[in-house]
């Protein structure tokens, strides 16, 4: 079956503290897993001017400690900014921590602000991400990293909008961590290129869906918010190197079944690969609390029984 998550970039929002922030998430997450919520996802940007996550596997890790068995995956660490030895070190701590719960899912970035912060190289980006996907398991094994993470093999992602990532994460046999049904011909040719077999593939990505009961009202609160989490991404990059607009999905905001009947739609466009992940935002940053308990309520209990397509349903599919 698909797994069901939440997304969380941990924003602060003008007038809020960062403190209150986490202290609401952590909470949020807690009490979602009670109502069957099975995953949570963190992210990484660094230096907006909101706060956007910068530590996604120190925020994992306070995930694993408030829970039980949610899976904790990242999406994603910007991997060409950690070198491969600490990268491997964190995210074993956090397998541990989490006693085997986290899905590593590893992105090449591309805001060039951020790799000139951190002194990494942004050209290379691509590469470096290949090297690490190759580098982490191999540290594992051999013992260079210790202590060893939980799960072996410790499961694998890349995030990738376009074809050259997705042929990537095809090479590496890592999961595909976008939803998009153009991808999925570049990523089998990415597996057959790297030699895996078939059972290999498989699909995850945020499906950008927020849920009221009355999606007109909660339209008009959700405007300002969504608007600056918008302009966040501007900043002073060059336009060259960032996203279209049509890179990230416009947020949907629906009723409880129809949002279920939405993501049927879109699960049943990408046959090929079994679909074993899927998570929505939990917070916009900003958003009034009843509008945001509400969402999440609605994702436990009415997305997530919404959710009955099999992870294996082709043969296509597993888990590297």
């Amino acid at each position: 079956m698909t797994r069901l998550g939440l997304y969380v970039d941990l924003r602060v929002p003008p007038g809020q503290r960062g403190a209150d922030v986490y202290r609401a998430t952590l909470d949020r997450v807690a009490a979602a897993e009670e109502r069957g919520l099975e995953a949570v996802w963190v992210t990484e940007h660094h230096g907006f001017a909101d706060g956007y996550l910068p530590a996604p596997l120190t925020a994992a890790a306070a995930l694993a400690a408030r829970t039980r068995s949610v899976r904790i995956g990242t999406a994603v660490v910007i991997a060409p900014l950690v070198a491969a030895e600490t990268l491997a070190e964190q995210a074993a701590v956090v397998d541990l921590v989490s006693g085997g719960r986290l899905e590593l899912g590893l992105g090449a970035g591309w805001r060039e602000e951020e790799f000139t912060r951190l002194g990494a190289d942004h050209r290379g980006r691509y590469a470096t991400l290949e090297a690490r996907l190759r580098e982490l398991p191999r540290l594992w094994a051999d013992g260079v990293v210790t202590p060893a993470p939980v799960q072996d093999p410790l499961p694998l992602w890349v995030g990738a909008r376009g074809p050259r990532g997705a042929r990537l994460a095809g090479r590496s046999g890592a999961g595909l961590l976008w939803l998009d049904p153009a991808l999925l011909g570049p990523y089998a040719e990415g597996l057959a290129e790297g030699g895996w077999p078939p059972g290999t593939g498989r699909l995850g990505g945020l499906v950008n869906l927020l849920l009221a009961d009355d999606p007109d009202a909660a339209k008009a609160e959700i405007r300002s918010a969504a608007g600056r989490n918008r302009a966040s991404y501007r900043g002073n990059d060059d336009a060259a190197a960032r996203p279209s607009e049509a890179a990230f999905p416009r947020l949907r905001v629906r009723t409880g079944p129809d949002a279920a009947a939405e993501l049927a739609e879109q699960l049943a466009g990408l046959e090929g690969f079994p679909v074993t992940d899927v998570f929505c935002f939990a917070d916009l940053g900003g958003l009034p609390a009843p509008l945001v308990e509400r969402h999440l309520e609605l994702v436990t209990d009415v997305l997530r029984p919404g959710l009955t397509r099999p992870a294996a349903s082709s043969s296509a599919g597993g888990t590297p």
